[in-house]
């Protein structure tokens, strides 16, 4: 396979393709394998998708090796480190529910019953070292804000090979899952009344040589200098086309702009702003020198995210942009201040303002932004045409 690829259908894996297309060769980066610590024998890799002899430009971590290629130009290497949450559940005839029903408390997060309950601690355990084994550097666990969430995190590192970590997490989660008899979802917003599965990230910019922060200004506005903050501004003004590719489902919109769940907040953003250590805006600023942009749920793509992100960060250090001035407010109690936008309100709209986005377009291309476009349309159009169980109730009888 690293000599000629693994043959794949295109058509069959999604992309924007017809069966009467050539296979789509997978090759395989050497780098990237991973030895499943729950099944030793086998490994897991990812590959870089190639069709006649060229990278397939659909290919998400193709898009995102394009930018890293465009990024190290300039001498500068993006790292980023990811907090995925998760729910874990279980089905029943009626659907699905929170796996353990002891987990009952109001407001369960860092909950230590719940964590430590034999239920849900041998599963999480066993996540946990498979982690820490395959020398992640994992360094925190926790019962999350909603009952049946968790999250678990590791180090940051270059933003390839943390997408290609995220990717394998989430399938070694759902894996482990299933072996303890229970399912996980990063599924947005499960359960209408508790808090969604968000993606935040962690991001920073290095001089690809000698390894240095380039943010890094103790003179600056949080320590952060022009440049870090030219980035942020490219993040800001593309925020409505991002969403897109963020809060890439119907149901993404049913945790960004929601109602206040069970717990007395959604721990998701509303509006497109920024702050410095306070959870209620879009991009927080934590620490210096780096970004924690808060925006993504758990069904982002672990390669298109971070793509996305440094196509605009890259045209915001480019154009030198200037974000409009740090909000230090509670955003879920306060309605936004004049000239502050708001997100999305459902996918279609996310969708039509990326498709217009010259940013992201002239970033990710042309191939990639209409092939992905389509999709998202298709997937609004199946939506619209279903009949939901809100809608028999409500207007069976108008």
């Amino acid at each position: 396979m690293q000599k000629d690829g693994a043959g794949f259908a295109g058509f069959a894996a999604h992309f924007d393709l017809s069966p009467a297309d050539p296979d789509m060769l997978a090759f395989p980066d050497p780098s990237s394998m991973i030895q499943l610590p729950w099944k030793p024998e086998i490994g897991w890799v990812a590959c870089n998708c190639v069709m006649d002899e060229e990278l397939l430009a659909q290919a998400p971590r193709n898009v995102l090796n394009e930018q890293v290629k465009k990024l190290a130009a300039m001498g500068y290497e993006l790292k980023t480190g990811v907090e995925c949450e998760f729910h874990v559940i279980e089905d029943t005839p009626d659907g699905v529910r929170v796996a353990d029903q002891k987990d009952t408390a109001a407001r369960p997060c860092y909950e230590q019953q719940a964590l430590m309950r034999p239920s849900s601690f041998d599963f999480i355990e066993e996540v946990f070292d498979g982690i820490l084994g395959l020398g992640w550097e994992a360094y925190q666990g926790d019962h999350e804000d909603s009952q049946g969430q968790f999250e678990i995190n590791w180090k940051y590192d270059s933003v390839v090979a943390t997408a290609d970590k995220h990717t394998f997490f989430k399938f070694m989660v759902k894996a482990l899952a299933e072996k303890h008899g229970v399912r996980a979802t990063f599924m947005p917003k499960p359960f209408v009344h508790l808090t969604g599965n968000g993606l935040h990230a962690h991001v920073s910019l290095h001089d690809i040589t000698s390894g240095s922060n380039v943010w890094a200004d103790p003179a600056g506005e949080l320590g952060i200098n022009q440049q870090g903050y030219s980035f942020l501004a490219g993040i800001l003004q593309n925020a409505d086309a991002l969403c897109a590719i963020t809060n890439p489902t119907v149901n993404s919109y049913k945790r960004i702009n929601a109602p206040v769940t069970s717990s007395g907040a959604t721990w998701a953003p509303n509006t497109i702003s920024y702050t410095g250590n306070n959870r209620t805006h879009m991009v927080r600023i934590p620490g210096a020198p780096r970004f924690e942009v808060r925006l993504a749920d758990g069904a982002t793509n672990p390669y298109l995210f971070p793509a996305a992100v440094l196509a605009c960060g890259i045209h915001g250090m480019e154009n030198n942009l200037t974000p409009p001035a740090r909000l230090d407010n509670n955003m879920y109690e306060e309605a936004p201040p004049e000239g502050i936008r708001t997100l999305p309100l459902n996918l279609l709209d996310a969708v039509r303002a990326f498709e217009k986005n010259a940013v992201l377009r002239e970033g990710l291309g042309s191939d990639f932004m209409d092939a992905y476009a389509k999709m998202k349309h298709t997937e609004w159009n199946l939506h619209c045409s279903h009949v939901s169980q809100y809608e028999l109730q409500s207007t069976l009888d108008c």
